[in-house]
């Protein structure tokens, strides 16, 4: 369940909250909107208390590129299925999509000047996209043979 604040924000703010049946749609376009998206990942409030910071800050960020950025909250329950597609490693997360792919993802709370530089960067239309991260890579060697990867 979102804190009272996240909640709040998606119905003042009038953002629409996404989950895996509604996301792909979303992340497509209407005629005249913006191709880039900002999708907020809150994580358990009870554990990360910063989601509340961050969803001070949201509609701030939406204002400041507003017409070139669209705004979610992903929905709590399924945060854990959607991480990986974008690339989110911790929680609260902002992610910047171009279209479906991810572009960048801003962790925790930040100064005001890093959302409005690496925003910025990730909104220009020669900006890559992120790579799927494929998870942790570990090789382990023994006696200099390599037995696991």
């Amino acid at each position: 369940m979102p804190s009272h604040l996240v909640r709040a924000l998606s119905e003042r703010q009038h953002l629409p909250v996404v989950d895996e049946t509604n996301i792909d749609a979303f992340l497509v376009p209407a005629a005249g909107e913006a191709d880039n998206t900002l999708l907020f990942f809150t994580g358990d409030p009870a554990q990360r208390p910063e989601a509340d910071d961050v969803a001070v800050v949201l509609p701030e960020i939406l204002q400041a590129f507003q017409g070139r950025l669209r705004g979610a909250v992903v929905r709590r329950s399924v945060e854990d299925k959607l991480k990986a597609r974008f690339n989110v490693a911790v929680m609260p997360s902002l992610v910047v999509t171009r279209r479906d792919q991810p572009v960048g993802v801003l962790g925790k709370i930040r100064d005001w000047s890093e959302y409005m530089q690496k925003i910025g960067a990730w909104l220009a239309p020669d900006a890559p996209i992120m790579v799927p991260s494929g998870g942790p890579k570990v090789a382990i060697t023994h006696a200099g043979k390599e037995i696991a990867r």
